[in-house]
C-alpha cells in the first residue's frame, strides 16, 4: 500500500494528524529531500523505517523502490512537500501504480501560500476587494499551458499566489503590470514559509525584484499579489452582520 502524504509547508508541526500517523506506521518513506523538512522523519517515522531521498531519483527509480517494498508487503509513504496536488507530479506516479496494480491513497497537506498568509495574518478573500485566489507559476524550463499566462491572470485583479518564480521577479513584476496590476499594487514575498528561517517582505508589484535582491532571496519563496495583502478598504462580512439572517440566526433590524 502506498500513501501520498503532504508534508506541509515546512514547520514540523504543520503536517496533518493523519499524515503524522501514516508516517509513524510506514515501513518505507520516499521523500522529497530538497524541500521536505527532515525533522518530520526524525520526529514521526520509526527508527527502522527505510528512507529514500527522491531528489536523487527518477520516476522510474521511485517506482522500482515502491515495487520492491510492495513485494515485502510494506507500507510506503510517498512524502511530498506542501500539498501533493499542487506541483507535486503525483498524477504520473498514480497512473504508473494503476498500471502495476498497486493500491494507493492520498493525504492532504498545508501548501506554502496558506502558510504565507498565516505569516502575514492576511485573508485572501476580503469582501469588496477579492473573492478569488489564483495559484500559478511563471514558465521556466517547464512550460505552462497556453492561456494561463501571468498577464491573463493579472487581468482579473484577484488575489494571486505565484509559486516557483522567485528567481524571475523582474520579469514577473513586468508581466503583472502588463496584465493589469498597477506598479503600486500591494505584494509580498514570503521566503520558506513556516520554517525557522522564514522571512516576510511586504512591498509592491513594482518593487518585487528590488526587495528580493536586497534580502538575497532567489528561491524557496512564494509571491503574493493583490490589494488583499494590504488588508485595507474592505467591506464587513455579511456572515456576522446582525442585519443578515442565516439558518442559525435571525436578523436584528
Amino acid at each position: 500500500m502506498v500513501y501520498f502524504v503532504g508534508a506541509g509547508s515546512g514547520a514540523v508541526d504543520l503536517i496533518t494528524v493523519r499524515g503524522a500517523e501514516l508516517l509513524s506506521r510506514a515501513d518505507a518513506v520516499i521523500y522529497a529531500g530538497s524541500l521536505v523538512n527532515p525533522e518530520l522523519l526524525d520526529r514521526y517515522a520509526r527508527k527502522d523505517c527505510k528512507r529514500y531521498d527522491s531528489a536523487y531519483l527518477t520516476l522510474e527509480e521511485v517506482l522500482e523502490l515502491i515495487k520492491s517494498n510492495e513485494a515485502e508487503n510494506a507500507l510506503t509513504v510517498r512524502l511530498h512537500t506542501g500539498e501533493p496536488s499542487l506541483y507535486g507530479a503525483v498524477r504520473e506516479q498514480m497512473d504508473a501504480l494503476d498500471e502495476l496494480g498497486i493500491e494507493y491513497k492520498s493525504c492532504p497537506g498545508v501548501t506554502a501560500c496558506f502558510a504565507a498568509a498565516s505569516a502575514l495574518n492576511m485573508e485572501y478573500t476580503l469582501p469588496g476587494v477579492s473573492q478569488s485566489l489564483i495559484i500559478t507559476r511563471m514558465e521556466g524550463r517547464t512550460p505552462v499551458p497556453e492561456g494561463e499566462s501571468i498577464e491573463s491572470f493579472a487581468a482579473h485583479g484577484a488575489s494571486m499566489a505565484v509559486y516557483l518564480s522567485s528567481g524571475m521577479l523582474q520579469e514577473l513584476s513586468e508581466r503583472l503590470i502588463a496584465g493589469g496590476y498597477s506598479h503600486d499594487t500591494p505584494a509580498a514575498i514570503v521566503y520558506r514559509a513556516s520554517w525557522e528561517d522564514e522571512k516576510t517582505l511586504v512591498c509592491t508589484v513594482g518593487s518585487l525584484a528590488e526587495e528580493a535582491m536586497k534580502n538575497d532571496i532567489n528561491r524557496q519563496a512564494v509571491v503574493l499579489v493583490g490589494s488583499a495583502v494590504a488588508h485595507t478598504a474592505y467591506g464587513r462580512s455579511r456572515l456576522y452582520d446582525p442585519e443578515f439572517e442565516t439558518g442559525y440566526r435571525k436578523a436584528v433590524k
